[in-house]
């Protein structure tokens, strides 16, 4: 009998559940994502795993439908049986009470998962997200300053869950966790026993969840060993960005295999960003190598004719060996501004298969975290395997379908504020 896979992860958005597939495998766990819930017979498909994910659409859903989804996910993770779930939001944890809310998230996954401690581990630090005294800060940009949240010159103005307090206790109380009980990283240099004696008095008070500083490299193993010795005793739920699998994996001893460097492109490579981030523009602005083609977002979700021009004259450049970079956020565009971003995304996620349909490619990129959740659940996939990283935060990913075209489709997703600048030059030319 096939053991059972000990680490589970839901990802509120594709970007984020493929950053959490590309860490797993890193360290050497057979993991695969899912595009939903998989069949048994995707399951057997995928052979052994220690890691299971599912990549969701979260972070831009209502309460209602984060209820139906996240129940449905509760349920399938405790019948497969993994010590951990962890539920991936993004790193920056931009949410608001009646968008992608993190604290209803908990209260519908919670119930399946009956451990007291629900750690929440704050900060990523090798993508520039840092948890101090219950205080979330992030690098604008790979490398770049850090500013505390509630002052990040992006998330601070998210167009959707801008985020205005940069203390994570109070950010998640306004959306129903009123008791965030905290473990602050001075604390991990004590003996283990002491800390697990701090840890074992917090819970007395039956908080909703724990929240734990990661000011650096070094705390992960330490928070690490917290959760999974907890699992071991009741299965667990776990919240937090890929720094949740960083510390179990930090704590098991799988450390990170550098990954070899990425390959050329075998043809031409087809980008699609629909991120309004200064990141992803600064990617944009740097990728010289591709035939820009920018898209008016509003009259490709209400211009029929309009949309399927654009996908004939990007799919001509592509069958004449051509890389093409269509963006649906060009600077200055007042069209998408005229719709919601989940209109936006939807509009791309239908232009993107039309091109498919026209010019097959073997390699693809996504840029912004809505864009891309729409536009692989568009795709007809059924799940993800991890092949590169071409920029820390941002995977490669080898796409399992039925559907022969676009099975070992070369698929790169990207949350707005992760990526190198050269990024896309790198999708295209390797390195």
């Amino acid at each position: 009998m096939t053991p059972a896979p000990r680490y589970g992860w839901y990802g509120d958005d594709f970007t984020g559940a493929s950053d959490t597939l590309a860490v797993l495998a890193q360290r050497g766990q057979r993991a695969l994502l899912f595009r939903g819930l998989p069949t048994p017979e995707q399951l057997r498909r995928a052979g052994p795993l220690d890691a299971v994910g599912i990549a969701g659409a979260s972070r831009a859903m209502g309460l209602a439908d984060m209820t139906a989804e996240l129940g449905l996910v509760a349920a399938f993770f405790a019948g497969l049986g993994v010590r951990v779930l962890h539920y991936k939001c993004c790193s920056t944890f931009d949410s608001a009470p009646q968008v992608g809310s993190i604290g209803h998230a908990v209260s519908v996954l919670a119930p399946s998962f009956p451990n007291p401690f629900r750690p929440i581990v704050g900060g990523q630090p090798n993508i520039g997200r840092y948890c101090t005294f219950s205080n979330l800060f992030a690098a604008a940009g790979t490398g770049g300053e850090v500013h505390r949240i509630d002052r990040h010159p992006t998330m601070s103005v998210h167009p959707v869950t801008p985020m205005g307090e940069g203390d994570l206790r109070r950010h998640l109380a306004a959306q129903g966790l009123g008791t965030v009980a905290a473990l602050h990283y001075p604390a991990y240099a004590d003996e283990a026993a002491a800390l697990d004696a701090r840890l074992a008095a917090l819970l007395t008070a039956h908080p909703d969840a724990v929240l734990c500083d990661i000011a650096g490299a070094d705390d992960l193993a330490v928070v690490g060993r917290l959760i999974w010795g907890a699992a071991e005793r009741a299965t667990l739920l776990a919240v937090g960005a890929s720094s949740v699998a960083q510390a179990v994996c930090a704590h098991w001893g799988a450390e990170p295999v550098p990954p070899a460097p990425l390959a050329p492109a075998q043809g031409p490579v087809f980008l699609l960003a629909g991120s309004l981030s200064p990141v992803t523009r600064r990617q944009m602005q740097a990728a010289v190598s591709y035939a820009p083609v920018p898209l008016d977002a509003a009259r490709l979700a209400r211009d029929p004719a309009y949309a399927a021009d654009g996908a004939q004259t990007i799919a001509g450049l592509l069958r004449a060996g051509r890389s093409v970079l269509a963006t649906t956020a060009p600077e200055g565009g007042e069209g998408e501004a005229a719709l919601g971003p989940a209109e936006v995304a939807a509009a791309t996620a239908a232009f993107l298969t039309a091109v498919l349909a026209r010019a097959p490619v073997r390699r693809l990129g996504i840029a912004g975290g809505d864009t891309s959740s729409r536009a692989v659940q568009a795709l007809d996939l059924w799940g993800l395997s991890y092949l590169g990283a071409p920029s820390p935060g941002v995977a490669l990913c080898r796409v399992h379908s039925d559907a022969p075209a676009l099975d070992g489709l070369e698929l790169m997703l990207k949350g707005g504020q992760m990526g190198s600048p050269d990024l896309f030059e790198r999708l295209l030319h390797g390195g």
